[in-house]
């Protein structure tokens, strides 16, 4: 049985016992001026037996004491109910004005948070790894070394689009202005040779470019925000691969990339929370848990034991991990709540269902995400809430690393066509 269901029952009993205790002296005082004798706590679980039995006989359950200094059983029932009314309605003032305090204090830490967060400017989310692409040679007959692809750098302003080729140098933004900036990316995608990653907040985008892109391949939509007038939408659990210990660091980094700050005293608070993320995204994707769960530890007022256990007892869980969660979970107080309050502004999003929905991938959904490179295929990653943020960075970037390792297992050790990304989220 659980612990609450016990506490419960305890409490109703006594609380039931303390209202025919207290509603049996009441009315006897009510109806003769006295508390009438012989009417004690200790005796009232026996009367409440013979109330049971029947209601309208007070003499019956108080024996002990005379008939005629108890009230009729008509005052008595009022006097009870009264009390229960008086005791609900404080029950009831009780809870909002806690949930109220609660919700005020919240609202405070969360402003003085914005407040020390820098501004927009400095926001700048983790680079991530452009898959290796293939590069043409003048030299057919030269041998081909492996060239380690360079990073793809997510910047405020709309990013060009365009192949990422081996050897170049790192995307930036362009000086597209009006419609420039849109027919540029527009065409790049309409032209490209082969699979694209479009991260955008612009729904038009998709809309102009989806049909033609369809004729090549398969086109999938992650829309967590449903800004796009369409039902076939991209689901995607973003704790997918995360039974892997590096999986899980680079998906925690880069959801916590969009916020993290410039602050050099920030740092280790920032380092706590990827810590506590990566430890719950690599106990959820162990244990086979949906994602919600991890915004469930995140939110939790007490600390989850579900996950430090999954660590410790799981036989394919990372040696240390179930010892790095406890070290921080118990470590300085002041720095993990800033790190917890980090990673609920991650998780923020899950709060609205249609968001756990997009989060919450059927095996389908990991089939196509994982084969549209190798289909010439087109993934739309659009959203333009701040609060999606996070988990729109972790799905470009796990694609992009999806891509590296498709062509490392490619016998040439890149891709062919490249794949091509067009990187516009306002992070």
């Amino acid at each position: 049985m659980p612990d609450g269901l016990l506490l419960g029952g305890l409490a109703l009993l006594l609380g039931t016992t303390v209202l025919i205790w207290t509603a049996t002296g009441l009315a006897g005082l009510l109806a003769h001026g006295s508390w009438p004798e012989g009417v004690s706590f200790t005796r009232t679980p026996m009367a409440i037996r013979d109330l049971a039995a029947d209601p309208r006989d007070l003499a019956a359950a108080w024996p002990g004491v005379d008939p005629s200094h108890l009230s009729g059983y008509g005052l008595f029932w009022g006097l009870f109910i009264g009390q229960l009314l008086i005791l609900a309605v404080l029950t009831v003032f009780a809870v909002g004005t806690v949930t109220r305090a609660r919700a005020v204090r919240a609202a405070r830490r969360s402003h003085r948070t914005q407040e020390a967060a820098p501004s927009g400017t400095d926001v700048r989310p983790l680079p991530a790894q452009a898959p290796p692409v293939e590069e043409e040679s003048a030299d057919p007959a030269a041998p081909s070394a492996p060239i380690s692809a360079p990073a793809v750098e997510r910047v405020a302003e709309p990013v060009p689009a365009g192949p990422v080729d081996a050897g170049t140098d790192p995307v930036v933004p362009g000086s597209q202005a009006g419609d420039e900036e849109t027919a540029v990316p527009q065409a790049r995608i309409q032209d490209a040779p082969g699979a694209v990653l479009v991260a955008t907040s612009d729904t038009a985008l998709w809309a102009a470019t989806k049909d033609a892109r369809a004729k090549l391949g398969p086109v999938h939509l992650f829309d967590p925000g449903q800004l796009c007038d369409t039902p076939d939408r991209l689901r995607w659990s973003p704790h997918h691969g995360c039974a892997d210990r590096a999986t899980a660091a680079s998906r925690a980094a880069a959801l916590l990339a969009p916020l993290r700050s410039s602050r050099p005293i920030d740092a280790e608070m920032h380092s706590a929370a990827e810590t506590l993320l990566r430890c719950w995204l690599h106990a959820a994707a162990l244990d086979d848990r949906p994602f919600r769960e991890v915004h469930r530890w995140a939110i939790a007022k007490t600390t989850p034991a579900d996950p430090v256990q999954t660590l410790r007892t799981h036989p394919k869980a990372s040696p240390g991990a179930a010892g790095e969660l406890e070290a921080t979970l118990t470590g300085h107080p002041e720095r993990r709540r800033h790190a917890t309050e980090l990673v609920r502004r991650a998780l923020s999003p899950l709060s609205q269902l249609h968001v756990r929905n997009a989060c919450t991938a059927a095996r389908a959904d990991r089939v196509a995400l994982e084969s549209f490179i190798d289909e010439t295929g087109t993934l739309y990653v659009v959203g333009e809430d701040p609060e999606l943020m996070p988990i729109l960075n972790a799905l470009a970037q796990s694609v992009v690393e999806h891509g590296r390792r498709v062509a490392a297992r490619s016998s040439p050790g890149r891709l062919g066509p490249p794949l091509t990304a067009v990187l516009q989220l306002p992070l």
